[in-house]
Order: C-alpha cells, then sequence, then structure tokens
C-alpha cells in the first residue's frame, strides 16, 4: 500500500442535506431509512470470501450492502495464511483495493507496508499505549487526535490469531449515534459540530517530538461527498471539551448511549483468524483479554483518510 501525506477539509452541512439542522424534512426521510435497513444483529453484517486477495463481484457486492447499511461488514476469509504473513499482508493489500483503500496513514508504529500490529508490546513506540496491552479500551473512533482536517475516514482490523478468552469487540455506526442525538435534542449537534467542541492536548513522543494539540468537532459533513464524519473518544484524561451546557450535555448523553444497555443498534463481535472488520471508522471498544503462551492475540490494522469505496484521499501523517 501507498503511505501518502496530504490533507482535507470537512465543514459544517450545506443545505438540503441529512445533517441541515435548519431543514428537518431531509433528516426525517434519511432517518427512516436508515432504521429500517440497518442489520438487526451481528450475523447480519458477515461475508464469507472464498479468495481473500480477490473477491467475487458477489462478494464485493455483498460488502457494499452491509457498508451502506451500517458503514461496516465483517469478512470471514480462510484462516490458513496465519503463520505466513507476508503472504497475508500481500493478499490484504490486494484486498483492500478493491475497495478503493490503497494510500494508509502513515502511522508512526506502522510497518513498510503500512500495516500497524496490534498485539501486547513493549517496543518504543508502542509501549504505554493501551491498544498493545490486554487491557480494554473503551469506546472510540480510530485517529480521533489527528487534525479535524485530516480525520480517519476508512479502516481495516484483521484478525490473524485471537486470545484465549476476550478481544470482543463493540460496535456502533456513527450515524446512529447522530440519529440519537438529534432526536432527543438538535442543539446537541450543534454543539458537537462546534470546532472547537473537542481538543486533545499535545503530547510528547518517546522521540522527543511533539504530537501537536488537536481542536475540532465531534460531527463533521465532509464537503466531497457529504458524508458524516467522526472523531470521539471516551477517554475522561487527556481530553478538554467545550465548556457549555450544549456541550456536556450532548457528551453525558453520547457516554450512556454508548455504555447502557438500550441500543439495539451495538453490535458485539470477537473475530475469529481469517475474520475482519472494514468499515466507515464507525464507533467500537474492545475488551480486555488474556493470552496463554503460543497463543497471543495479533490484529493488523490499516488506516485511511478515503472511506471504503471512495476516491483515494491520501492523508497526512499521524502519530
Amino acid at each position: 500500500m501507498e503511505r501518502e501525506n496530504g490533507a482535507c477539509t470537512c465543514t459544517a452541512p450545506a443545505q438540503s442535506t441529512p445533517y441541515d439542522l435548519l431543514d428537518a424534512t431531509p433528516f426525517r426521510l434519511w432517518r427512516e431509512k436508515k432504521l429500517a435497513a440497518f442489520p438487526s444483529n451481528a450475523s447480519d453484517i458477515v461475508v464469507p470470501i472464498e479468495n481473500i486477495s480477490h473477491p467475487s463481484p458477489t462478494e464485493r457486492a455483498e460488502i457494499f450492502d452491509r457498508l451502506a447499511r451500517a458503514n461496516m461488514a465483517i469478512y470471514r476469509a480462510p484462516a490458513e495464511l496465519a503463520d505466513d504473513e507476508p503472504r497475508l499482508r500481500s493478499q490484504l493489500i490486494s484486498f483492500l483495493s478493491e475497495f478503493g483503500l490503497v494510500s494508509c496513514e502513515n502511522h508512526r508504529s506502522a510497518e513498510d507496508d503500512g500495516f500497524v500490529v496490534i498485539e501486547v508490546s513493549d517496543t518504543p513506540s508502542k509501549r504505554g499505549f493501551i491498544p498493545y496491552t490486554t487491557r480494554p479500551l473503551n469506546w472510540y473512533t480510530d485517529g480521533y487526535y489527528n487534525p479535524a482536517q485530516a480525520p480517519i475516514r476508512g479502516m481495516l482490523l484483521h484478525c490473524s490469531r485471537s486470545a484465549v478468552r476476550g478481544g470482543e469487540n463493540a460496535l456502533l455506526d456513527p450515524e446512529i449515534a447522530y440519529i440519537r442525538l438529534r432526536d432527543r435534542n438538535p442543539d446537541w449537534i450543534a454543539a458537537l459540530m462546534h470546532p472547537e467542541a473537542m481538543t486533545i492536548p499535545a503530547a510528547i513522543e518517546d522521540d522527543g517530538s511533539e504530537r501537536p494539540t488537536s481542536v475540532g468537532p465531534v460531527f463533521m459533513v465532509d464537503p466531497g461527498d457529504g458524508q458524516l464524519v467522526m472523531r470521539y473518544t471516551a477517554r475522561t484524561r487527556n481530553i478538554i471539551w467545550r465548556d457549555c451546557k450544549a456541550t456536556r450535555a450532548a457528551v453525558a448523553f453520547l457516554n450512556d448511549l454508548l455504555t447502557g444497555q438500550g441500543e439495539p443498534h451495538i453490535l458485539n463481535v470477537r473475530l475469529a483468524p481469517g475474520e475482519g472488520l472494514i468499515c466507515n471508522n464507525v464507533l467500537h471498544t474492545r475488551t480486555g483479554f488474556d493470552e496463554a503462551e503460543g497463543t497471543h492475540r495479533r490484529v493488523l490494522r490499516a488506516r485511511f483518510a478515503s472511506r471504503v469505496g471512495a476516491r483515494p484521499i491520501p492523508l497526512e501523517r499521524a502519530t
């Protein structure tokens, strides 16, 4: 995969879109269609694939169907390549290219082909970061600390080896989160679209370089395709929310939505070897997990500036 630098811009919504807060009709029509088509359980987003490097036209169409309905799909491919990772990576690159994902994020932990290995690690670039431990991960979208003008839109998680116990993911389409918030109070959406809604303070990396402060909205609408983009983390440390009543109420509601038991469209999955998530950067979590000698959990991750199936967009370097 290519690893490029660049930038793009997301802004407030244009008129006559589902995200226009001044016109409820497009939102109402889109909302009804979205909720009616949404998958009823996690098994509904699973698509078996015979050859991961060259999915058939039917398999591709099935994946795009799940993406259209839920912004995510789980593919289930043969797992025999788990012990031949160079070949697996090559096949995953071919798979991603079938969906327009060719220029991956230049992440500090990425290897030459652009993949980041998510596993327990104490290497300098990963030490101290929760994804590289057995600890649980709270709700977030990938790259929430990126500059608002260079968000992560598409991503892949491929399970090469699963844990002995645990390591499940909960998944939620950001469009569902948007609907629930707007149903309760449109002012909350306006607050979360404010350009200073969420701030991630600067951080010093192990090599002494500084990751700059990231300030931006939670919800954005891409002017290129009119699609919703979300950047969010449920972390409580090293995050600053805009100090206003509507923002505080919106964040509290979103936290309750994600952590409560009342949202039927949260999908729970435990990826098995050969399975993977391809998505438009949906909200997700990971439970803690246990490992045994020789059975270390190993997941390959790739992230992109482009949505799945969209024209490739270069991406700035992210930390």
